[in-house]
């Protein structure tokens, strides 16, 4: 079932932790890559962390550097130029706030510490992804609603360009499969990806066993989103559940998790249009238990495509990707040695991934082999309380 999150959580605010002779962070530590976590805030995470990360060792400070205070930051969108960033607050019926929200925040370009500039309502409930057109005018946002009553539904939010947030502009709605009734009895959208030329707009609806397709039309400032006429939407297996999408570098394949079925899907795009050309299991053979597909990332080189599968198989599955066809072959499963991996990410130069394990409450750190695309030993377990995104803030590169 769809994860909750109730309780108790401070108003949105910041305070940094002072680093240096406070928290003992060496000259070397002080030079490396800032780490922000999003989390959820039902237990004991207060919002949004900003720790360093140290390449040469793979080690998280200890400490955080900054912690903003935020209701249920599950998912973090970088601005182009890494001086915005916006979490989406992914609220719902049960928790303190009960209004789905997006809060906007400037980044400090040296140190990476956040202040706020605004925050707007989602029109939906549980905003779980969002990402911003390539030119950076709109952040598409996908609201999963977990209720059916208003269900999942896309909310394009126009963003000026000091990167605050404007209201809503366009909202989309979707039809459920009902293929499976606990699970997709109403729309659920999970997230919305753009093409890498920016032209096509992707939405997966998990409810749906659909990925919609959009053109984007950046002058229309009311409703930049057009479905595509002779192909708005693409059918997934019926009950598979749909949820990440990428696309290569150069657009001619996406990539998109079947959470339900605990699948990765490859997929052949051209303008806008999708075609299924490969399902690969992420379980090993024989499997009997439970398992969905979550998180999927490319290696830093292009290379590797990982996924994290989930429930009864907490594994960080690696691929090799065909550079004739973009197809996939299993090269790596690796025990994230924890819970519910929810997220993940590789340091920049991919020596290490770092995996968030929400239920086990931990992030863990391990090292990578870049040639192979194997992950190896374990370096580090930072405990951070329902941690749900990962995401570096490399400088200068």
């Amino acid at each position: 079932m769809r994860r909750h999150k109730v309780g108790w959580v401070m108003h949105s605010k910041w305070f940094p932790v002072a680093l240096g002779v406070a928290l003992g962070v060496s000259p070397a530590q002080a030079a490396s890559v800032p780490l922000l976590l999003g989390s959820y805030t039902g237990g004991q995470s207060k919002g949004i962390y900003l720790y360093r990360f140290d390449e040469n060792s793979g080690q998280i400070t200890p400490q955080p550097q900054q912690v903003m205070l935020s209701d249920n930051p599950s998912w973090l969108t970088l601005s182009a130029d890494r001086h915005v960033l916006f979490a989406v607050n992914e609220n719902g019926e049960g928790a303190r706030d009960p209004i789905g929200r997006v809060s906007a925040y400037r980044i400090d370009p040296v140190h990476g510490t956040m202040r706020m500039i605004n925050r707007a309502a989602s029109l939906g409930t549980e905003p779980t992804h969002a990402s911003l057109s390539k030119d950076g005018r709109f952040l598409f946002v996908a609201n999963y609603a977990v209720s059916a009553d208003p269900g999942g539904m896309l909310t394009v939010l126009p963003v000026g360009k000091n990167g605050a947030l404007g209201a809503a502009v366009q909202v989309k709605t979707y039809r459920a499969s009902m293929v499976n009734v606990e699970r997709q009895s109403s729309p659920h959208v999970h997230s919305v990806v753009s093409s890498p030329d920016g032209r096509f707009v992707f939405v997966q609806d998990l409810g749906g066993d659909r990925i919609y397709a959009y053109r984007y039309h950046p002058e229309r400032r009311e409703a930049p989103l057009a479905a595509l006429a002779e192909q708005p939407f693409t059918a997934l297996p019926a009950g598979s559940g749909p949820r990440h999408l990428l696309f290569s570098r150069d657009g001619r394949y996406a990539y998109v998790t079947l959470e339900m079925t605990g699948q990765v899907a490859v997929l052949e795009h051209h303008e806008g249009h999708l075609t299924l050309r490969q399902t690969l299991p992420l379980a090993p053979e024989g499997f009997a238990g439970k398992l969905s597909a979550a998180a999927l990332h490319f290696s830093p080189d292009g290379r590797f495509l990982s996924v994290t599968s989930r429930g009864d198989d907490n594994h960080l599955v690696s691929f090799a990707i065909s550079a004739s066809d973009g197809s996939l072959t299993r090269v790596d499963r690796r025990a994230v040695e924890g819970v519910e991996p929810r997220e993940f990410a590789f340091s920049p130069d991919g020596r290490f991934v770092l995996v968030a394990n929400q239920r086990s409450q931990a992030v863990k750190v391990f090292r990578r082999d870049p040639a192979s695309g194997k992950v190896l030993d374990l370096v580090q377990s930072l405990r951070i309380d329902q941690v749900s995104d990962i995401k570096f803030l490399p400088q200068g590169r």
